[in-house]
């Protein structure tokens, strides 16, 4: 019998500099840290509309550690999923602000932007068309040149990430 999971909860990443990776992932996606180890030199990260009591944990190994080397057996890349296209849209602008955009693709069922930490780690930022908008994509997923405004124009204001947790008020 198969684990009855529903989806991918939490990450945790190894980076060489704490405060450094803390500050890159508030700039990104707004993250708070919602908790600290200091014994493992850790720090654990909420999304601004997540459910969860944390998206993402840092474990600070320090400068010295060489970095995982780029298509070697490992986690190739985080995705994190945004309600509509807007919001991929305004993800563009951020990652181009901070320098950390490295792509973008369009794979059929999902509209992604790809970016990198300091440390090199590799993420996605992904919108999912409505499921009844998937069709052959059902069971495919191309790499095809992504055209975000004619998707932003055709998409706009459709919500698809399922139940978000509102931003509190303040």
């Amino acid at each position: 019998m198969s684990i009855a999971a529903v989806r991918l909860n939490h990450a945790v990443l190894f980076v060489s500099d704490l405060e450094r990776a803390l500050d890159f992932y508030a700039r990104a996606f707004g993250t708070e840290v919602v908790a600290r180890e200091p014994r493992a030199n850790a720090a654990f990260l909420r999304l601004p509309r997540s459910g969860n009591h944390h998206d993402l944990g840092l474990f600070g190994l320090g400068a010295e550690v060489p970095p995982r080397q780029p298509g070697t057996v490992g986690l190739y890349h985080l995705a994190w999923q945004v309600d509509t296209i807007d919001d991929l849209d305004e993800a563009r602008s951020t990652l181009m602000g901070i320098g950390a955009l490295t792509g973008e693709s369009s794979h059929g069922a999902t509209k992604s932007l790809y970016g990198v930490d300091p440390d090199g780690n590799e993420f996605e930022v992904m919108w999912m068309l409505p499921r009844d908008a998937w069709g052959e994509y059902e069971h495919a997923a191309p790499v095809e040149r992504l055209d975000l405004p004619a998707e932003v124009e055709r998409w706009r204001g459709r919500r698809t990430a399922g139940r978000i947790v509102e931003e509190p008020a303040g």
